[in-house]
């Protein structure tokens, strides 16, 4: 997609779930399946070339449920446009900056019923075989909405790319927490893959880790729901626990830790010594945005961080340094935004993050 110039913003799409030329185009049929106009409830991924499914789910006035990424925060956010929203306000909604200024979250116990799924692909086949970007988020989320009784084997699901990314994909790389999908939207084509393959049952425990279950708490809750009602909830490395000397600061910011070796949990803020230091905002706030390209435009480090859904409240811009700082109200974003930059490529480089230094 990179080298034949198929690939749209954010770039390069190594990582992530990569967005397309026509992927707008690809949306236009959504809305005409009729599984979407059946559905009153639909859960569309974050992701950027969902972004015009999402609108079409809210222009026609049914319920749009949002993952929230890497599911740091819970397992979805319901979006909530203002009343009279306009159809430009509505796509405002359905960007990432939209989603996390027009929701709520969504409960464990919400009894929420999800009528159809939208995912993103990495890779799809005609027959409904998926790959993602190799982490497993949308496999999760779906076996997690299994569990909670939000969706059943009967739930369509869908997936939206370009025509290249529908390939062959060996039924050798599959396994029972794979998920699958029912249609596939392209720039040119609607795929219904007939697929027979069972989705996910539920969570299967022995497929997470400890480290997993730290990083999710909605995670932790649900296991300790299926404990409770008596299920095998048996993990990955059960003979394994986490030093109990740690704080529970210490476990919900772990796997900022551990994605950022540059930033480490101490009695204070995380920081790198190395960061450069900042003096226009309290201690903790300000997080340094490095290595960025002599050529990068300041407009384009804030297209990406409001795709990101990390856009601070101001930003200093140094590009003649190759550097940014970018200013939030309280810690807590800051470690947020932080953890939503991880691995963003500006102009062919990797983008370096880290908590700014207080100048004294």
């Amino acid at each position: 997609m990179e080298s034949k110039n198929l690939a749209d913003f954010p770039r390069p799409v190594h990582h992530r779930i990569p967005n397309f030329k026509g992927a707008p185009r690809a949306a236009e049929h959504f809305p005409h399946l009729q599984a979407f106009q059946m559905a009153r409830t639909i859960k569309v991924n974050p992701d950027a070339p969902q972004k015009n499914a999402r609108f079409f789910v809210l222009e026609s006035k049914k319920t749009l449920l949002v993952p929230t990424p890497r599911l740091r925060t819970g397992l979805f956010n319901k979006i909530i446009p203002p009343l009279g929203a306009t159809k430009d306000i509505l796509r405002k909604c359905a960007t990432s900056q939209g989603v996390k200024n027009y929701s709520t979250p969504v409960g464990l116990d919400s009894r929420v019923l999800v009528d159809l799924v939208v995912v993103g692909s990495v890779a799809v086949s005609e027959k409904g075989w998926r790959i993602g970007k190799g982490e497993g988020y949308a496999d999760l989320e779906y076996a997690m909405m299994v569990s909670m009784g939000a969706v059943n084997q009967g739930t369509p699901v869908v997936t939206i790319v370009h025509d290249c990314q529908v390939v062959d994909i060996p039924e050798v790389l599959l396994e029972d927490h794979d998920l699958t999908v029912d249609y596939i939207l392209t720039p040119t084509r609607v795929i219904v893959t007939g697929c027979e393959r069972p989705k996910p049952m539920g969570i299967m425990w022995s497929k997470i880790s400890w480290e997993m279950l730290e990083k999710i708490p909605v995670l932790r809750n649900l296991r300790s729901q299926e404990k409770q009602a008596g299920k095998d909830v048996t993990l990955q490395d059960e003979h394994w626990r986490p030093p109990e000397s740690r704080s529970q600061q210490q476990v919900l910011l772990s796997p900022v830790r551990r994605s950022l070796d540059v930033v480490r949990l101490e009695k204070g803020p995380i920081q790198d010594k190395d960061v450069p230091a900042n003096s226009e905002a309290p201690l903790g706030t300000s997080v340094y945005v490095g290595n960025l390209p002599r050529e990068t435009r300041v407009s384009e480090l804030k297209r990406a961080l409001r795709e990101l859904g990390a856009t601070p409240t101001r930003l200093t811009w140094q590009g003649p340094q190759g550097r940014a700082f970018l200013h939030y109200p309280d810690p807590a974003l800051a470690q947020q935004a932080i953890a939503c930059l991880q691995g963003l490529h500006l102009g062919g480089n990797t983008v370096r993050v880290a908590l700014a230094r207080q100048q004294r």
